[in-house]
């Protein structure tokens, strides 16, 4: 029998630069988790669901800034001596004298556990990126690139950053995964339509080119938005593969069955009224939030592994959930051989739930549907200790399910290629489906410090790139300008502000950045003027390379005016 549809599982993996910003929590050992965690028990994952003859076609972003910590040499090294540091732990936890429970779990589970990911991590060579990028190449995943940094696309001033955001990523995901990705996570699913602008902070507007048509000049074919965005779609015109029809905007309304406006149906997407070349995959809401959801969401689950509580300040986790709305006081011991049996029932829930919605949606409309789930990477394994286990039970249940397939989203735009084109409204998958997570009362100051850099650098790039007469060395100095405005684009300092969670990393990140742009700045104009810079400004500089070694290769012309 055929299949009722698509399941495209999609998992966002993103860190922001931190190596050599420091260790713990928010530095370095932030990504040393993050590999530990997620990365390797998913490479596990995958292998055990191929063992068993099945597939794993996940689709998995690996943003540009994450793919050069991981080829860092340095990342390299202090991953292995974090493996060696948790292991010496678990050899103290496991001690004679240790507390009974947590004795038995150091020794029989953590030490385990840990060995088997160092091992693993040998025999990759400690090259996480060549591992994905081969499976990739083999046909079994499909990656995804990423804004360079994880610029917010929506709010970043101009035009011309957010191609060099795009074009950077682009080049890197290709430099280290050997190939060119198709897909893009936009980050923080940020989306802004083409038209007039209202530039926040510092006031004014003025027409701006559409996202959508940003990634279709940099030969994008894909990319991820929440549900609220495609229902406030409008429709804009029907494609058949080779023509492209005009309707009228109430042609959604009219025209029921042919899913518009729906999660179960990708749309293509362009904000001028064209056929588009480019198309949105729409996070299913009820399928998504059997994860996602804080109050009734898997991962809070009873039996699971409690991430909140350690052992010492930065130990080994002993605990189980308990209960959400204990205190920590109040959590029992962790008990591994009570978890698995929730990982499977869970896995069944969520693929007949998907099934469910598939099957509904056939016999609605009579078509072939699409259940799109997208989560940041980071959720499995690292804040929800057996959410990869949760992955391989769930492909595997799934794999022999005929009313659902599992497959990427580019198997999936090329088996049932999109009929519909729709213009999409302005959001993002946070709070409240806008912006306010990113700019509000907290973070406006680091916007308009934003606007001022990107106003700047541009004009000087003009003068550097654009005028004849520039020495090599001021082209240089302005590489390493452009390097850091690209770091501080990141989304993630406001979003760490906003939540509370890492306040004054946030602000710290911030102002270093803004520091040594504002010595490098004066260091171009020195050199402009061929006069010697200023020892604190040559201070800044050495800093910023010593501790920003990333996208060395950047190219000043993917700020060319377009």
């Amino acid at each position: 029998m055929k299949p009722a549809g698509s399941l495209v599982l999609t998992l966002h993996g993103h860190m922001p630069w931190v190596m050599q910003h420091g260790q713990w929590p928010h530095g370095e050992h932030w990504l040393y988790e993050a590999a530990l965690e997620v990365w390797l028990p998913l490479l596990e994952a995958i292998e055990a669901v191929h063992k068993r003859g099945a597939r794993a076609p996940l689709t998995i972003g690996l943003t540009p800034v994450l793919l050069e910590q991981l080829r860092l040499p340095r990342f390299q090294d202090g991953f292995s001596a974090f493996l060696d540091e948790r292991l010496a732990m678990a050899a103290r936890d496991g001690r004679p004298d240790a507390d009974p429970s947590i004795r038995g779990l150091a020794r029989h589970y953590w030490e385990p556990w840990l060995l088997r990911h160092k091992a693993r991590f040998e025999a990759i060579d400690r090259d996480i990126v060549g591992a994905y990028a081969r499976l990739a190449q083999a046909g079994h995943i499909e990656l995804l690139s990423s804004l360079a940094t994880h610029g917010y696309a929506a709010l970043i001033k101009h035009d011309r950053c957010i191609r060099a955001q795009l074009d950077i990523g682009l080049a890197t995901s290709e430099r280290h995964l050997g190939f060119r990705p198709r897909g893009i996570w936009l980050p923080e699913c940020s989306f802004r339509p083409a038209g007039e602008w209202k530039q926040p902070v510092l006031g004014g507007s003025r027409s701006r080119t559409g996202v959508d048509r940003i990634l279709e000049e940099s030969g994008v074919t894909h990319f991820f938005v929440d549900a609220h965005l495609v229902a406030g779609a409008r429709s804009e015109g029907l494609w058949d593969g080779a023509r492209f029809a005009k309707v009228d905007w109430q042609a959604a309304d009219r025209d029921e069955k042919r899913g518009w406006r729906s999660v179960l149906e990708p749309h293509r997407v362009n904000s001028l009224g064209g056929p588009g070349r480019v198309t949105a995959f729409a996070r299913h809401p009820d399928v998504s939030e059997q994860v996602w959801s804080a109050d009734a969401g898997y991962p809070g689950d009873a039996r699971y592994l409690e991430f909140h509580k350690r052992q010492g300040q930065d130990g080994l986790r002993y605990w189980r959930v308990t209960d959400r709305k204990a205190d920590l006081g109040e959590k029992d011991w962790y008990d591994p051989e009570a978890t698995p049996h929730a990982v499977f029932s869970q896995a069944q829930h969520f693929a007949s739930l998907a099934r469910r919605r598939l099957l509904d949606w056939r016999k609605a409309t009579g078509r072939d549907g699409c259940v799109t789930a997208p989560f940041d990477a980071e959720l499995f394994g690292h804040w929800w200790h057996e959410g990869v286990d949760f992955l391989r039970d769930l492909l595997l249940t799934l794999h022999h399910d005929p009313d659902v397939r599992v497959e990427t989203a580019q198997q999936r735009l090329e088996r049932v290629p999109p009929d519909k084109v729709a213009w999409l409204p302005e959001g993002s998958w946070g709070e409240g489906g806008d912006h306010r997570v990113w700019i509000n009362d907290q973070t406006a100051w680091t916007w308009e410090a934003q606007y001022r850099i990107e106003d700047r650098f541009l004009g000087l790039r003009y003068r550097v790139v654009d005028e004849p007469g520039a020495s090599a060395a001021a082209r240089q100095l302005l590489r390493e300008v452009a390097r850091e405005l690209l770091l501080l684009q990141a989304s993630d300092w406001q979003f760490v502000i906003h939540s509370g969670g890492a306040v004054d990393y946030g602000f710290r990140r911030i102002c270093g950045h803004l520091e040594r742009l504002e010595a490098l700045f004066a260091m171009v104009e020195d050199a402009l003027a061929g006069r010697p810079s200023r020892p604190e400004h040559i201070l800044r500089r050495q800093e910023a390379n010593l501790s920003d070694p990333c996208f060395a290769d950047l190219d000043l012309a993917a700020w060319r005016p377009r």
